[in-house]
Order: C-alpha cells, then structure tokens, then sequence
C-alpha cells in the first residue's frame, strides 16, 4: 500500500494542500500551532474515518467555511484507487473513485493506518478510557469491520442506558430485549479485542525486552470485568451469554445508577511489567518504551496479517522519547522501509528516518510548502 496524493481543503486551519508525498518519509517541520497535526489528522480521517483528536465533526472544518474535503489516492495491490471524505453539517460522506460509499467495507478496501502521537505515550499512566481507546485502534486497523461493530454496541448501549434513567417505571421485557442486543454486540467486541491482543502481546513483548532497559518482562493482557467463565477459550455464543448473565445480575444497581455498569465499555487494558502494575510502578521513561512496543508491534502484526506495511503517522513523537530509545524508533522506521508521515518541531530529532527521497515540508499559520531540495533540514 502506497498514498500517491493527498488534497485537503478546509479541514482544521488547512485551507488548500496538495501533496505528492514520498514513497519513504514525509517531514513536515514547524512550531506548535501551526497546522502540522492537523495534516496528520487529515490522513487519519481520511483513512479511519474517525477524528484523531476532535470530539465532533464540526471542530474539523475550517473556520468560516461551510464544509470540509480531505481526499486520497492509494496504490493498493498494482491498482490505484481514490478515496475521499467530506464533513459538513455535522455529518460525513465517503466516497470511493467519486461516488458515494456503498458500505465501510467498500470505502476502507485494504488502507490501514498506524497513528502515533504524544497523548498514546501517556496512555500507560492515564485511565481506563483512554486504555480502551488504544486498544481499539488496533482492533480497528486490524479488524476494519469493527467500526461498524463497535458502532452497534453503542446505539444498543445508548438504548438500554436510556431506559435505565427511567428507573422502575421502565417495563422489563424492553430491557431484557435491549440486553440480548447489547450482550450479541459485546460478545462481537470481546471476541475482536482477544483475538487482537493474543497477536499482539507476544510481539510488544518482545520489543519491550529490547527497549525497556530493565530485566522485567512486560505483559500485556485484556479480560473482561465482572465476567465469570473461561473467557480465552469461549465462543461468541457463549460469550453473549455471560455478558447477558452479568447485567441480569448487575441490573438493580444499574436501574439505581442509571446506567450499564458492565460490557467492553467498562473494561481495562493491563499493562504490567514484572508482575507489577505499570502504571503504579514503572518510570517514566519504563511507561512510555512499553507503548512504544506496543506501537511497533502493531505495524509488524499488520504487515504479518495484510502482507503490506500500513502507513504510518508519527506526531511529534521524537520530542517526548529520549535519545536513545528515539533513536531506536527512526531506525526501525529507516529500516522497515514502510512510508511515514512524521511531524517535528526541530528536524534534527527525525533525521535517523530520512533517506534521500524524503520530502521536506515547512508547515506555517496552516499553509505547507515542500523545501526546495537543497535546504538542509534545520528547526522549525
């Protein structure tokens, strides 16, 4: 998989950008503010569908317009394809070779994407949400049909939390059927994040021992709260039903609280290095080369499932590492050979993933401008 052009219009501070990026590394170089992320940003929304940062679809237009257009050309097994995503009055469309989408399956077809930023650096110390949301972007690059999973679950949570509010006034046959669809969406999800992190973890692992500077081994590890059974070797079936079991049980307190208190939305991802809690008892430094293995486990795995690399998004990521495990992430990126999208505030932090093909941009109050050949790469 390859990304041969790349036009935004109007998303976020970009008016107008237009790219042919390299095969290898695209560095975009410029100070905080400036519209670096939100280029990366654009790749990813027009990849995921998802916004990488904003909570709605209207913080992605640009201020003052009415919508705004991120489109793509790809490579995709010696064929070119192109995609395109507008957002305007708070909804979106995709787009495959200028018609409209006929399923995400059809607009996805094969582009995966790999997004690395400061925030993923932090997930280790941070709570359980932000835990889940890591994890499900990889189940998602993994598994592209999870987003219209994942999306099912929500509506069928959103439903029964709904009804939950209306307290004993709520007639239970309307719940028992909202918990046979919450417990068949879960079961799905469950079943898509074991099967994630049983291919993942072995490798995190093992990149973590090399990076980690510490003789304790990393673990990785996702089971369900509150859910009794053998959950590593349960089918989907049975699955539903120990979810359905547990908001049966769980649902007095649930009508008390209203809200469901058990599910994949309450779940925990967990980290620990020699048995120990990570985010209790690792360093800093610790936390951060166990995301890092985890990062670079995740393109391995995608290029072991899909036989491509994805492309990759790092956001100024080489600011917050230190030197030498920064200088361990641009050599694996030099040597994967896979094409990177990388933005820095100082050039001199990412030289280590730059060839002589690698496109050069200076990114300035939202305009993007490739430097000439010759211009040395210096700090933003």
């Amino acid at each position: 998989m390859r990304l041969l052009a790349l036009h935004v219009h109007d998303f976020r501070n970009l008016p107008q950008v237009q790219l042919a990026p390299s095969a290898h590394a695209t560095i975009a170089v410029g100070q905080n503010g400036q519209g670096k992320t939100n280029l990366l940003e654009a790749l990813y929304f027009l990849a995921t569908l998802k916004p990488l940062r904003a909570g709605r679809l209207s913080e992605l237009v640009r201020w003052g317009s009415q919508g705004a257009r991120v489109t793509g050309r790809f490579l995709l097994k010696g064929a070119e394809r192109e995609i395109s995503v507008e957002v305007g009055g708070g909804t979106r469309q995709a787009f495959v070779d200028g018609k409209k989408a006929s399923s995400l399956e059809d607009y996805f077809g094969g582009v995966s994407v790999v997004a690395f930023t400061p925030d993923d650096l932090e997930v280790v110390k941070g709570g359980p949400d932000s835990r889940r949301g890591f994890l499900d972007r990889a189940v998602f690059n993994r598994f592209p049909a999870f987003l219209r999973e994942s999306r099912e679950y929500a509506r069928a949570l959103k439903n029964r939390n709904r009804l939950l509010r209306e307290g004993h006034a709520v007639d239970a046959v309307y719940l028992e059927a909202y918990d046979e669809t919450l417990a068949k969406a879960g079961a799905r999800i469950y079943s898509r994040r074991r099967a994630l992190m049983a291919e993942l973890a072995p490798r995190a692992q093992a990149t973590f021992a090399s990076i980690g500077r510490t003789v304790d081994p990393a673990a990785y590890g996702y089971r369900p709260a509150h859910l009794d059974g053998d959950f590593a070797n349960a089918d989907e079936a049975t699955l539903a039903a120990m979810l359905r079991e547990c908001l049966s049980a769980r649902l007095r307190r649930d009508m008390e609280r209203g809200f469901t208190s058990v599910g994949p939305h309450a779940d925990d991802v967990s980290v620990t290095l020699g048995g120990r809690s990570a985010r209790a008892y690792a360093s800093q430094g610790q936390q951060r080369a166990l995301v890092l293995g985890w990062k670079i486990a995740e393109i391995e795995n995608l290029e072991a499932a899909m036989g491509f690399l994805p492309l990759l998004l790092l956001d100024d990521v080489s600011s917050e590492l230190d030197p030498e495990r920064n200088a361990y992430l641009m050599g694996y990126l030099a040597r994967s050979g896979a094409q990177v999208v990388l933005t820095t505030t100082d050039g001199s932090l990412v030289r280590g993933a730059a060839a002589e093909d690698t496109l050069w941009l200076d990114v300035h109050a939202g305009q993007v401008v490739v430097r000439a050949a010759d211009a040395a790469p210096t700090a933003g």
